[in-house]
């Protein structure tokens, strides 16, 4: 036994060796023929694409697997979106697996789960606890989430708005303002980040006057204040003078030509009081619905917040909670990788503060990061969304490849860039009903995931209905693995009889 131990180590040592040789004469190599070591620097730059096309396996790839993508491009082509001979999820052993429980029978009529052109309208009206003048019900659950012109080419705004439009779904506009891009007959939901681009002073700070003047000029439905995003939660931005074109500088109201460095937080408000203030103030102004949008770190802003809406004078429409795996903008990679909490851990803890005090059925929650494939949007639906924004999904289904490359201004495909040469290679009319085909799709197989748990919306699927594997061992419910209790995620009695009744009128299998 001594010997064969000796025999190992001698064995080990003469690798150690060999690979020490083989690294010295690599480095030799390289040195004395430089076209060598440039071609490592070229496989570097196509790291992404060999890693999704060549190396990885289907599931394997981040932010979104081969199959995730395969099954977007797909859908958005009206091509076969099914996949053959069983999956190929290790579901024995993935850690975190969703499950979701079908039922044998059904409590009354369901939706055609086939119809892609059956709707699926929000089971609340936005603004209408609060009595907003433009309160409205929307009329798809699924809208296109915020990405800026500016952040996208123009003909990539194009399209998405123009696929709003066809498949009937809102646009929200980004913090960048509102461009003539989002002019193509998509309905809007404006948002106001910490600079005001489009409603702002020479100074930065907000102009009420030339926010009424943007709403009145375009279709804007809402109003979204933008306090942090899931790419770079906490962090302002900056958009460098060179990338200050007339055409931006006029949408954003800033300089030409002069670097934009964005705050890390508003202006116009100082805390939650002062906030609920501004709210109230918008909506008074505009007559729209008025919410905010966040990331979820600290829970003593959503606590305060909660506390001073159970008063019932003031209060926001609606909360967008972006999970910190979200990311259409460019981020330091420790902002992208451990700032702020991921969706479901940070959706669940903001639902929980409001249902404790019974405020669930006083706003709209909708739910964004990473939401836009069937299984991931009905588990945000089962832990209390009313509504889900897709940014990266939407972007995938006009084009975009996946090269990781939106922060170089080199996007090969036209969508995350402002050169005018790469941004020609993207056809707003075509890629337009590919958005709009994604959007519907993505519609339908909600109806199909609700009907097979036996329910006419996907707001009535409850946290029990979905299960969450840990390993081959255990399984725990979404109630349990988030500490739901009795009732949460779920409609209020009223709210659930009146969608299910409007769902009613449709054709029923």
């Amino acid at each position: 036994m001594h010997a064969r131990k000796i025999g190992a180590a001698a064995a080990t040592a003469v690798a150690l060796l060999a690979a020490r040789d083989l690294i010295q004469k690599r480095h030799a190599l390289l040195r004395n023929f430089p076209v060598v070591g440039h071609a490592r620097y070229l496989l570097e730059t196509i790291g992404p694409e060999l890693r999704q096309y060549i190396v990885t396996s289907n599931e394997e790839e981040r932010p979104f697997s081969r199959d995730q993508r395969s099954w977007i491009y797909a859908s958005a082509k009206e091509e076969n979106n099914y996949f053959g001979f069983g999956t190929e999820v290790d579901v024995e052993h993935v850690q975190g697996h969703a499950y979701l429980k079908q039922r044998t029978f059904a409590a009354g009529a369901l939706p055609d789960a086939h119809d892609p052109q059956s709707p699926l309208p929000s089971a609340k009206v936005l603004g209408g606890p609060r009595g907003r003048a433009k309160a409205f019900r929307p009329a798809s659950v699924v809208n296109i989430s915020a990405m800026s012109f500016g952040s996208l080419s123009g003909a990539a705004i194009t399209a998405l708005n123009k696929g709003a439009a066809l498949a009937g779904t809102m646009h929200n506009t980004g913090e960048g303002g509102l461009s003539p891009y989002h002019r193509n007959g998509g309905d809007l939901v404006l948002q106001i980040g910490t600079s005001y681009f489009g409603c702002r002073n020479e100074d930065g700070t907000f102009n009420l006057d030339k926010l009424k003047d943007v709403v009145a000029g375009a279709p804007v439905k809402a109003i979204e204040i933008k306090l942090s995003q899931g790419a770079k939660p906490g962090l302002g931005g900056m958009l460098p003078g060179a990338k200050v074109t007339e055409e931006i500088a006029a949408i954003r109201g800033i300089p030409v030509g002069q670097d934009c460095a964005s705050p890390s937080r508003h202006t116009a408000f100082s805390d939650v009081d002062s906030m609920l203030d501004f709210v109230e103030l918008l909506a008074a102004e505009t007559g729209l619905p008025v919410g905010i949008k966040s990331a979820v770190g600290e829970m003593g802003f959503w606590q305060e917040l909660a506390t001073l809406m159970a008063r019932g004078d003031r209060g926001v429409d609606f909360v967008t909670i972006d999970g910190g795996e979200g990311g259409t903008g460019a981020a330091p990679r420790m902002f992208a990788d451990s700032v702020s909490l991921p969706f479901r851990m940070g959706f669940s803890r903001v639902y929980g503060t409001f249902a404790e005090l019974g405020l669930t059925d006083e706003l709209t929650f909708i739910a964004s990061g990473k939401l836009g494939l069937p299984e991931n949007a009905a588990v945000a639906f089962a832990l209390g969304a009313d509504m889900i924004n897709v940014a990266r999904e939407a972007m995938l289904s006009i084009g975009c490849i996946q090269s990781q490359k939106c922060h170089t201004d080199k996007c090969p495909t036209g969508i995350a860039t402002q050169n005018p040469w790469l941004a020609r290679g993207l056809d707003p009319t075509s890629k337009a009903t590919r958005a709009a085909v994604y959007l519907r799709t993505l519609r339908k197989e909600l109806i199909k995931v609700s009907s097979a748990l036996g329910v006419a919306h996907p707001a009535l699927i409850t946290a029990n209905d979905i299960e969450v594997m840990n390993g081959d061992y255990e399984a725990r419910t979404l109630a349990g693995v988030y500490g739901y209790k009795e009732g949460w995620g779920e409609l209020g009695p009223h709210l659930a009889d009146e969608i299910t009744a409007l769902l009613a009128t449709r054709p029923a299998v």
